[in-house]
């Protein structure tokens, strides 16, 4: 039997909720991918969903940031229903997700992969052009003064680390002012360096009132920066955990059974 989430370990208040799941089911035909999902996620804080692989975790993303509309259950944002039927809808929210291909072009440089798609423009209607110099000055401001990273946002993309592309990507998302920025995998494949600026960036994000929701399956790494931990097993809710109220060996005997020793 899977423990159930408890009270105490909740750091926030009603007031600080910014996203909540209410009993929430996500089903593919016969599959049941997700099942009875009660889960807050508050403001200002850095929650990682964790689980095995076949958890649930890509499904639970995608029904935050629109991708997948649950079967039942409703989603709330700052207390208020919310209905998505896409991406976009997520993103008029407040929600902007950084996914683990980053989808960004390598051949282009940095200001135009955090822009495409939606170049700050001048003139009027059809007459209108991109406008390069607001596009380079608004992808300085994003790198250099909101993340904190001395990256020329003249530079091909091909030419940077993991660990900055992994920040254009995060900086295209900050292009849409979100509240909420969703990453999925943001350390795979990266270096310890690597890791190590990225999360640097996500906890200055934190910092500046971003809400900041990490999907992954590592664990020592997201119990050295995230605040609470959340672990699916199977599809269900097996535990949500303050950070210091809990460890790797719990939070893996979690993943792989649903239930930890001495749990019920």
């Amino acid at each position: 039997m899977t423990t159930q989430p408890n009270e105490s370990t909740r750091t926030g208040t009603e007031s600080d909720v910014k996203m909540r799941l209410e009993d929430v089911e996500k089903r593919f035909g016969r599959i049941v991918a997700l099942e009875n999902i009660d889960l807050e996620i508050y403001e200002d804080q850095i929650f990682a969903l964790v689980g095995d692989n076949g958890a649930g975790k890509s499904t639970m993303m995608n029904v935050l940031c629109g991708v997948h509309e649950p079967t039942s259950g409703q989603l709330y944002f700052e207390n208020e229903p919310v209905h998505f039927s896409s991406p976009n809808d997520a993103r008029e929210t407040g929600i902007e997700t950084v996914y683990q291909d980053l989808a960004l072009m390598n051949d282009l440089d940095v200001a135009t992969n955090i822009f495409m798609g939606q170049f700050p423009k001048r003139g009027v209607g059809p007459f209108s052009i991109i406008d390069w110099e607001e596009t380079y000055e608004r992808a300085d401001h994003i790198m250099s003064d909101l993340l904190g990273r001395d990256i020329d946002p003249e530079t091909e993309v091909e030419f940077l680390s993991g660990g900055q592309r992994q920040l254009v990507a995060v900086g295209r998302a900050l292009a849409f002012d979100p509240d909420v920025i969703i990453l999925d995998e943001p350390t795979s494949a990266l270096s310890v360096d690597a890791t190590d600026l990225v999360y640097e960036t996500i906890e200055r994000l934190k910092r500046e009132g971003h809400t900041i929701i990490v999907v992954s399956h590592s664990l020592e790494t997201v119990m050295e920066y995230a605040d609470r931990v959340a672990v699916l097993y199977q599809g269900e809710l097996a535990e949500v955990a303050s950070a210091t109220e809990t460890d790797v060996e719990t939070l893996t005997e979690l993943m792989i059974a649903g239930t930890a020793s001495g749990g019920s």
